[in-house]
């Protein structure tokens, strides 16, 4: 999947902030409760997830954060973190660790871009050492995200013989609790997952901010541009003005739900 170009600088910028930074939060507190000694992430993305992490561990905590597209590990670099941690750029379905070489896996927002879930899930597992824990969140049905189904509604009446469904298709396209447990289960794990609906709320200071963050700092962007009709802008500028339409001018702000896994070897 796609997040190379212009992407990194938008996720970071505005999709961050909106979407991402409340849920960091969440698994950076329940991760610390856990009092890990050392820690893997996967698909850390610009590293929302990793400076929450970094803020609250233990000092002598290590955290190792990766993820398969380089451009956006470059732009988490660049940013400011509460102590080091160390980078690599790894496949979640194929980590360059260790059997048993951590006590816990994070991952923000990452399982639902994993071609072969069970096989990420095994990854997992097999650099956990005994009693580690996997920890992770998906986004729950784009119904409950007002944000995401706006925008996609809007998307594809601009595009009527050939809508973009990556926003249903991918992020917002793996929360069946069930399909999640199973897909834990072909991955080795025996012990039963708790899976937790996290209600939130999202914010931003316009609603052009977030037709931005969705429209052109995801893959969402490529879609749009690979079809002939509107343009990146005009598509931004339509659900802009639907945003408005739903939740006012000014500042605005709509509910988040995801699911948050937890699962032990």
């Amino acid at each position: 999947m796609p997040f190379e170009g212009a992407i990194p600088d938008i996720y970071e910028r505005y999709l961050v902030p909106l979407l991402f930074r409340p849920y960091a939060r969440d698994l950076a507190r329940r991760l610390a409760e856990r009092h890990p000694r050392d820690v893997i992430e996967t698909a850390a993305g610009t590293g929302a997830c990793t400076r929450e992490l970094a803020a609250v561990l233990a000092p002598d905590t290590s955290i190792t954060a990766t993820d398969l597209s380089r451009p956006m590990l470059d732009r988490a670099r660049t940013l400011p973190l509460a102590r080091p941690v160390r980078w690599a750029e790894a496949d979640a379905m194929a980590l360059p660790f260790p059997d048993g070489s951590c006590d816990a896996v994070v991952c923000q927002f990452g399982a639902m871009f994993f071609p072969d879930r069970p096989r990420a899930f095994g990854e997992a597992r097999r650099v956990l050492r005994p009693g580690g824990v996997l920890l992770f969140n998906v986004w729950d049905a784009i119904t409950a995200n007002e944000f995401i189904a706006v925008t996609e509604a809007t998307v594809a009446g601009l595009f009527p013989t050939d809508p973009p469904d990556f926003l249903s298709r991918v992020p917002y396209g793996y929360h069946d609790p069930a399909a999640i447990a199973r897909d834990l289960a072909d991955g080795g794990f025996t012990s039963s997952p708790l899976i937790e609906t996290v209600v939130e709320r999202g914010r931003a200071e316009s609603a052009r901010d977030v037709a931005t963050a969705l429209c052109q700092g995801t893959p969402l962007r490529n879609e749009i541009e690979a079809r002939n009709g509107p343009t990146l802008d005009e598509v931004t500028r339509a659900v802009t003005a639907a945003i408005t339409d739903r939740l006012g001018t000014g500042p605005v702000e709509a509910a988040l739900s995801a699911l948050v896994v937890t699962v032990t070897r």
